[in-house]
């Protein structure tokens, strides 16, 4: 072994963004992932039923290991910014030097594809909240694709994307601040409703979840609306896995933390624990206090306002209105914290990703405050944009052609870091065996994302966001051929590139 290989150090090209928080900061902007559980149970739930509970828990505990391989790449590089995307580019410039460039830039653009219509999608689900409370019209709207969108869901939506620009183009202390107050006011909901069948035991019913039996009262593997059962579980496996692994976004901000090698570790860990949780207790509480019969019937059980339903049921009467007023205000309270993370979050991506070189320059332009302020407003426009997709399972759809993509290229790099240099510092280590994890995971989000995308689109009928998820995709291209003619007519080489 040569002296090289002992001391061996990672090159990459760093961010330059503030180092303004720590492993809490990282934790509570990255609740965004954990939140979207708010657009996923009742979608799924209605759909499943009890089975949906051990389908969700297995994809969930694959958003813990996902998280724990961040943590450990996130540590050896705290310069990178962007997330995830960002830790792929340093492994493969080594062994495909001419082909890492574009692997950077096209992983970066699908994670940014997938996490940017996560503001527009939660102020959609804030609106339905809004509505409902303030009993407002939900009647007039439009159709601009397929899905009718209420009026008042378009000027919520883009008036709170508006307002959560501000705190977002004020840097990550101003908004770390802010996240943390919004957080601890989402913890207690998620939270509450999570183990809320224990205060009224009386309105649970277990037997509802004997067997993981589907709505109709059929077994776990008995035909799903025609379909054999596994085939409706590859394809639904597509947008569920867009929300269960998202609290991975806490690695968007590991670069801003100001001791990377302690913060990573205890941010991921406790990110993929709550996430479990979360996801695991709420769809559990929902079926044995709701029911199977609620669940498949949308006069008794609205999936737009299911959280709210939940806690009157659990608190009938006057308490029960009490606690659906409050549940609702803190769910909204939620999803404008989800919003909020991806405003900042995935601005970082277009940052690095200009950084390294695919992508055109004016996007590394930083304000005073040490944010990538075009990116967000690139961000802001975009999801604007977005919103007039509609509903959540249409924004799944669109986006987690790009987001769950983005992963596989990640992973792979986790193995070939693991395996090619071995001696690179890492702060947080895991165990040898985690680099055949990483390329399990690989081979299985690569499956979900393939074969079950498409089975997906068909089934669900979604082809439509499917494929503009794929021409969105698409997109990097001519952005990543401006930037070369950027660097032909300047004179300069994309670092990437070198």
């Amino acid at each position: 072994m040569s002296a090289h290989d002992l001391n061996d150090t990672l090159e990459y090209e760093q961010g330059n963004l503030q180092s303004g928080t720590n492993w809490w900061g990282a934790f509570v902007i990255g609740l965004a992932g954990t939140i979207l559980v708010t657009g996923a149970a009742p979608a799924f739930l209605t759909v499943f039923g009890a089975s949906y509970i051990p389908f969700i828990t297995f994809f969930t505990l694959t958003g813990v290991l996902l998280c724990l391989l961040l943590a450990e790449l996130s540590a050896m590089m705290p310069g990178r910014t962007g997330g995830s995307p960002s830790y792929a580019y340093p492994a493969y410039k080594n062994r495909f030097p001419r082909l890492a460039p574009h692997i950077n830039g096209i992983t970066a653009w699908m994670y940014w594809v997938g996490w940017m219509p996560v503001a527009p999608l939660n102020m959609i689900l804030a609106s339905f909240y809004i509505t409902h409370l303030f009993g407002l019209d939900a009647t007039a709207g439009i159709t601009p694709i397929s899905t009718f969108i209420p009026y008042w869901t378009l000027a919520i939506t883009a008036v709170g994307l508006l307002l959560l620009s501000i705190p977002a183009y004020m840097g990550i202390r101003f908004g770390t601040s802010m996240a943390t107050i919004l957080a601890v006011l989402s913890m207690i909901p998620l939270t509450f409703l999570s183990i809320g069948f224990i205060f009224n035991l009386g309105a649970a019913d277990w037997s509802e979840i004997a067997g993981f039996p589907q709505l109709d009262g059929s077994s776990f593997w008995s035909p799903i609306d025609g379909y054999p059962a596994w085939v409706m579980y590859v394809a639904y496996a597509f947008p569920l896995l867009w929300t269960v692994i998202a609290y991975e976004a806490a690695a968007c901000y590991i670069g801003e933390c100001q001791n990377p090698g302690r913060d990573a570790k205890i941010a991921m860990t406790l990110e993929g624990g709550y996430g479990v949780f979360v996801y695991t207790m709420l769809p559990i509480s929902f079926v044995v206090v709701l029911g199977a019969q609620a669940l498949s019937d949308p006069e008794l059980v609205d999936p737009k306002t299911m959280f709210v339903t939940f806690a009157s049921s659990i608190f009938p009467g006057i308490g029960g209105k009490l606690m659906e007023w409050m549940m609702a205000i803190m769910l909204i309270i939620a999803l404008v914290l989800s919003a909020l993370n991806s405003l900042m979050g995935c601005s970082r991506s277009l940052y690095q990703m200009s950084l390294d070189g695919q992508f055109p320059k004016f996007y590394q332009h930083l304000n005073s405050h040490h944010v990538p302020d075009l990116a967000m407003a690139t961000n802001v426009v975009a999801s604007l944009a977005i919103a007039f997709m509609g509903g959540a399972i249409e924004i799944y759809s669109f986006s987690n052609v790009g987001y769950l993509g983005s992963f596989v290229p990640v992973l792979i790099a986790y193995y070939m870091l693991r395996n090619d240099r071995p001696n690179l510092p890492r702060p947080f280590k895991l165990p040898e065996y985690f680099k055949y994890i990483a390329l399990a995971l690989a081979a299985l989000y690569f499956f979900v994302w393939l074969v079950g995308g498409i089975i997906y689109s068909y089934i669900g009928g979604q082809a439509t966001y499917y494929f503009l998820g794929v021409a969105a995709i698409f997109m990097y291209l001519p952005l990543y051929w401006y930037r070369q003619y950027e660097d032909r007519r300047d004179g300069t080489t994309a670092v990437a590139a070198e």
